[in-house]
């Protein structure tokens, strides 16, 4: 194998000619030979026997032309980008030259890591908010504490209220006939969260255990196509009801949820650690904006195949959200009228984002000369292990070396443009307008 050019394209696509040798071609064209030959039939010989130079005077010498290029093609093109010393996105686009004898030629046309001039990265100013934690603040956190400690009560001598937990028998009819996904037995409903159509739970409010009633629904009008705007009709019946039983705020409490012995105990705490969350999530919103100034002004001719990849992944990471809450993907596509297509759209431009972000990460890297030492690594090693409640040796499975010493690195990047930083007062922090064009300001 020899790369004969190597042709830079636009957009950061290069264009790949490469020759295979004769010696290398007559490899593959004999592997192809002793592949097939057992599927060839010749007069006078046993399946498989025929020699391979009769087979080539019956058929034609090119018979195993085309399973040897195949065979031989994707580890000349490997080849080709390590000799050219290319980092390459996506596949390629291959094109076959020439073939024969003395071996064969193809072009292959693929899309490369761009060159990426670094803008302004360091002394970039940004608004950071300031850190306030207030007593209300701190009695709507005890609630929700308090919220997550309640137990549910039977209730059997009243009808269904807003808040209550209304076990429910349900089936759907749309002109007299039951539909897809509209039965259900055994059903918890919260009256009052909104998780079923408008207007559905407002009218089990006021039934009473074993009641049944029909329900009159119209679907929205971007509800999934089957049902948009349409009128049906629910049979549903109330099983039992259940109501929260919320704990008092007390010393008691304190003891039940926390190792304190005094709600005011407590409330300290809860107040440091929202004290913590907020400069933490303050932090972390200085840093992405930071960094978006950053991504933003590098120069780089990105190829799209950088972008579709990346949007891919989006998509890929959103289907595994929605499968791991327990709706499946196709289903959740159809009640929400959306398409892959339109997904993949939609994740263009925050792809791009992100891809933007990779590069000047990576500048970054290159031009700070930063590494990452075996300490350094080892110590990411600890802090993976307790975050996930694994020992370190386990993680070590899970993750190579060379992946956890580009976290680190990619990391020293982030913390050297965000320490040279210049954070502001939201209030105080001025947007670049565009500056009007000479037929603006007239």
């Amino acid at each position: 194998m020899s790369v004969k050019s190597c042709e830079k394209l636009e957009k950061s696509t290069v264009a790949l000619t490469v020759e295979v040798s004769a010696a290398d071609f007559e490899a593959a064209v004999e592997k192809a030979y002793r592949k097939q030959r057992g599927s060839i039939r010749m007069p006078g010989f046993r399946p498989g026997k025929a020699p391979r130079k009769m087979i080539e005077n019956m058929y034609g010498a090119a018979i195993f032309y085309e399973e040897a290029v195949n065979n031989a093609l994707p580890d000349a093109y490997a080849d080709a980008v390590k000799e050219a010393d290319l980092r390459v996105v996506g596949y390629p686009q291959v094109e076959l030259l020439d073939v024969g004898k003395e071996g064969f030629s193809f072009k292959a046309t693929v899309a490369v890591y761009p060159e990426v001039t670094l803008g302004q990265y360091k002394g970039i100013e940004a608004p950071r908010a300031e850190v306030n934690v207030t007593d209300e603040d701190v009695e709507n956190r005890l609630k929700e504490m308090a919220d997550r400690n309640s137990r549910m009560v039977s209730v059997d001598d009243r009808a269904v209220q807003q808040g209550d937990i209304a076990n429910i028998d349900f089936e759907g009819f749309l002109d007299g006939v039951p539909f897809d996904g509209g039965k259900s037995d055994n059903f918890d409903l919260e009256i009052g969260s909104g998780s079923f159509v408008p207007g559905f739970e407002d009218q089990v409010a006021g039934m009473s255990i074993t009641e049944e009633k029909d329900i009159d629904i119209t679907f929205p009008e971007d509800y999934h196509a089957d049902l948009a705007g349409k009128a049906v009709v629910f049979h549903v019946k109330v099983n039992s009801i259940k109501v929260k039983e919320i704990p008092a705020l007390d010393d008691e409490f304190a003891k039940d949820v926390s190792e304190f012995d005094t709600l005011d105990e407590l409330k300290n705490d809860v107040r440091t650690k929202l004290v913590s969350e907020r400069e933490n999530a303050a932090k972390r919103a200085f840093e992405d904006i930071v960094m978006t100034k950053v991504a933003e002004n590098i120069e780089a001719e990105i190829p799209d195949a950088m972008i579709e990849d990346q949007a891919h992944r989006f998509v890929d990471n959103f289907r595994m959200q929605i499968q791991s809450q327990g709706i499946p993907y196709e289903q959740y596509m159809k009640m929400t009228n959306m398409s892959e297509e339109k997904l993949l759209e939609d994740a263009k431009a925050p792809a791009t984002g992100q891809v933007r972000m990779e590069l000047a990460i990576g500048a970054i890297v290159k031009a700070e000369n930063l590494e990452a030492t075996d300490e350094e690594v080892e110590a990411e090693y600890a802090k993976m292990a307790s975050q996930y409640g694994m020992d370190v040796e386990s993680v070590k499975k899970y993750m190579e070396a060379d992946v956890v010493k580009e976290q680190v690195v990619r990391g020293k990047a982030i913390d050297l443009v965000t320490a040279s930083a210049v954070a502001v007062k939201p209030e105080d922090f001025k947007t670049e307008e565009p500056a009007e064009d000479a037929s603006d300001a007239e």
